[in-house]
């Protein structure tokens, strides 16, 4: 063939990197927010406890971290179309699993494994990684903060639909209706075909990933944002799932919680966009700080009122604003120090950190709940935590990394 006839790959556009990606994250990230309007649902139907419950979640959230390690691995290498791809199959496989299971193995496997898995090719490690290779660094944390924002979005729209969907149908049907809705991430997956990795063949790189995990781990910023990013999964999950049971016990109608939820995806659209515009300008690792301590500061007032809906809405506004910002600050950080070749990668470390948090807030939340038939102990960790987490990403160098010399090329 000709090499004159061979017509050069179109590169992803701007519009195209945020419209589709924060379609994908809208999806993905929209349907997970919802979980906890199942809760109740699914345990009286069954005649399962709520651990049983929270604890799938929490086998989820942890899936969902160490898959992100790989699939970041496999889209920094092969590009993210088909790690997008495998992950709204594996998605629609296990919202149809979590509607159909007998049993509490079964319930964990689809809830737990599969939308866990699904959930590492769907969301921020890999979709970052799109606008990192794509979208050149003065724009690269407004773009993080737009995709964050979709997610919020997401939140925002879904959660009210999910809970329209459970009063219309039941619960079983209304995740069969899910799985066909999540399925929509594969034609847009399919428009985030990065030119680069076109025939398979990963770009040049100076670093091989042991080298890049090597230099990532021995770097004590690294260490200290994955810590940030423990407490974050801890609170938001906690809150997530155990927020409508918590409202429930309290003699709050079903709807207080679906409302709150949905606040908070709405109010966490301009906090996760106000995140990434400061991000240009503002040190990313104060955000991070007060980000953490206003969430501490929250809580201790949502516990301290009493408990009324238009309490109820006022925390949701105000943890909504500082929900998920904590994700662009924190994956352009690492896209500053470390730079983009093994972005997602180390987005899914980080991430991973995240869902340990996620595991043991969501699964403490139903374990002690269970134990002591109240959420106050948990609520009192999620203060200290966030206290903890303001404090270690104060000494955040964020400059980027300097490289002695160029290493061999390799994986």
């Amino acid at each position: 063939m000709n090499s004159a006839s061979i017509v050069p790959p179109k590169p992803l556009t701007l519009a195209q990197v945020l419209i589709c990606g924060g379609a994908i994250v809208t999806l993905s990230m929209g349907i997970r927010h919802g979980f906890g309007l199942w809760l109740q649902p699914v345990t009286q139907a069954q005649g399962w406890t709520r651990e049983t419950f929270a604890f799938a979640i929490a086998i989820q959230n942890l899936a969902w971290g160490v898959a992100g390690i790989f699939s970041g691995m496999l889209a920094d290498r092969f590009g993210a179309l088909k790690v997008i791809l495998v992950g709204g199959l594996l998605y629609a496989l296990g919202l149809a699993g979590m509607a159909h299971a007998s049993t509490p193995l079964l319930f964990a496997l689809s809830s737990g494994v599969l939308i866990g898995m699904a959930q590492a090719g769907t969301t921020y490690a890999v979709i970052y990684g799109v606008i990192g290779r794509n979208i050149p660094p003065e724009k690269r944390s407004w773009a993080m903060g737009i995709t964050a924002a979709a997610g919020s979005f997401g939140q925002f729209f879904m959660v009210p639909v999910e809970g329209i969907f459970i009063a219309s149908f039941g619960w079983q049907q209304a995740l069969v209706l899910l799985a066909m809705v999540v399925l929509l991430i594969v034609p847009l997956g399919l428009l985030l075909r990065e030119p680069g990795f076109a025939k398979g063949a990963p770009p040049k790189r100076e670093q091989t990933i042991v080298q890049a995990l090597r230099e990532a781990f021995g770097y004590p910023s690294f260490v200290m944002l994955m810590a940030g990013y423990f407490v974050c999964g801890f609170q938001v999950v906690f809150i997530g799932v155990h927020l409508p049971s918590y409202l429930k016990d309290h003699g709050l109608q079903p709807q207080v919680a679906s409302y709150a939820l949905a606040l908070v995806g709405l109010f966490n659209i301009f906090g996760t966009y106000t995140a990434g515009q400061l991000g240009q300008k503002l040190a990313k690792k104060n955000i991070l700080a007060f980000i953490y301590f206003g969430r501490s500061i929250a809580i201790i007032a949502f516990l301290l009122a009493p408990l009324t809906p238009t309490s109820v809405y006022l925390f949701a506004a105000v943890m909504g604003v500082l929900w998920l910002s904590t994700v662009p600050p924190t994956n352009a950080a690492i896209a500053q120090i470390f730079g983009v070749a093994h972005l997602s990668m180390l987005s899914g470390f980080v991430f991973f950190s995240h869902q340990i948090g996620s595991f043991l807030g969501v699964w403490l939340g139903g374990y002690l709940y269970d134990k002591t038939g109240s959420y106050d102990v948990v609520w009192y960790i999620s203060i200290a935590l966030g206290v903890f987490a303001a404090l270690i990403n104060l000494p955040v160098r964020e400059a980027a990394i300097q490289r002695h010399a160029p290493t061999a090329q390799g994986v």
